[in-house]
Parts: structure tokens; C-alpha cells; sequence
């Protein structure tokens, strides 16, 4: 994630926070107000994640509100990892300066925005052209809409998303409070998900859960 900044023709200065995910390379996010606090960035996570389920890490600068008590807090409470750029080495961080470059050029320098509510307009449509429309050269000329994750289970764990295999989506069940609820001889739900998978790959449908 990060910001990338423009002026409002009034001269005022508004923010965009952009998300974006190394995996499938999908604008999650695009928040855009005049100011965008640590707290407030926290609050734009967790919207995302009540749908996507929160992910493996977030890869960011150093700046203020990225690396705010705020921001600090929601990574150790959803058990989340962080990993800050260095200082001055964008390309640590390339897929959303990349990402960001294309917003730029492609719709902040085109369009003369007189508030912000016509701007967070622009920047919904755009968002879902990027995503739903365009095909991407790193995705084999698809669109980051078709590599989409799986919306979150209505478990009451959240799932975390992550990425093995190139961009093939894998997802894990998250432990709350790092317990797993156990069944039968111990066995988790996910253990007992993974049995069966591997039942029916031998050839076994007779196995039920």
C-alpha cells in the first residue's frame, strides 16, 4: 500500500490510498479524502478484509501514518506481518509504484477534479477498468479480476490469503486467539477438510464430514 497525492481545482491537496495485491496484482483499494490517518487507514483494512480475509503481510513505506501506533496495533491484533521498505528504495515496493505511475498518468493528470466526490467517482470507475477490464502482461494477458481470491467463509474465523505457487491463491483458516477448535482424536476442521480432499483423490467418496 501507499499514497500518491493530487490538487483539487480550487488548489486544495487531497490524498489516494492505494492497495494492491502482489499476487494478483488487483486494486483493492482506492481511499481518497484530504486527510487519511493511521486510524483511518486501519478502518480501509479491515473493509477490505471483511470481504477478502486479512493477508499474510503488508509491504509499505515509513511514512507517518503507515507506521502509526494505529496501523501498528491492527497488524498485532489480526496477526498480520509488516515489512517497510527501506528508506528512498521504491522498488522494494514495485507493484504498486507501478500501479501507481498508471493512476497517475492514466486518470489524476487527465482529469480536473472540483471536489472530492467527483474524484472518488473517477477513481471507483477507473479502479474497476484496471481491475475487470484490462488485461495485465504479468498475468499471462489476463485480468486481475480473474486471479480474484475467494471471498472470505462465513466461519467465524477469518481465512488468510496468500500465495503458493506462483499466483495460485492458497488459503489457510486463521486461529483465533491461537487455539484451533478440535473434533474427533484432535482433529481440526482443517485437518478434516484435507482428509477428505485426499480421500476423494484415492479414490474414497464414501467419506463424509
Amino acid at each position: 500500500m501507499d499514497f500518491v497525492s493530487d490538487v483539487l481545482s480550487d488548489g486544495r491537496r487531497f490524498r489516494v490510498l492505494c492497495v494492491v495485491d502482489d499476487c494478483t496484482r488487483e486494486c483493492l483499494a482506492l481511499v481518497a479524502d484530504t486527510s487519511l490517518s493511521g486510524r483511518r487507514v486501519a478502518r480501509e483494512l479491515d473493509v477490505i478484509a471483511a470481504g477478502r480475509g486479512y493477508p499474510e503481510a503488508v509491504v509499505s513505506d515509513s511514512g507517518t501514518e503507515l507506521t502509526s501506533m494505529p496501523i501498528l496495533a491492527w497488524a498485532q491484533k489480526h496477526g498480520v506481518a509488516r515489512h517497510d521498505i527501506a528508506p528512498g528504495k521504491p522498488q522494494q515496493n514495485a507493484h504498486v509504484e507501478s500501479f501507481n505511475g498508471k493512476l497517475r498518468d492514466e486518470c489524476l493528470n487527465e482529469t480536473v477534479f472540483t471536489s472530492l466526490w467527483p474524484a472518488r467517482v473517477v477513481l471507483t470507475a477507473w479502479r474497476q477498468d484496471y481491475n475487470e477490464a484490462r488485461p495485465h502482461s504479468a498475468l499471462g494477458g489476463r485480468t486481475p479480476g480473474s486471479r480474484r481470491m475467494p471471498p472470505c467463509s462465513p466461519a467465524s474465523r477469518p481465512l488468510r490469503a496468500g500465495c503458493a505457487g506462483g499466483l495460485r491463491p492458497a488459503l489457510t483458516q486463521a486461529a483465533r486467539g491461537g487455539l484451533e477448535a478440535c473434533g474427533r482424536d484432535g482433529e481440526t476442521a482443517l485437518d478434516r477438510t484435507e482428509k477428505h480432499r485426499n480421500s476423494r483423490r484415492d479414490g474414497n467418496p464414501g467419506l463424509h464430514l
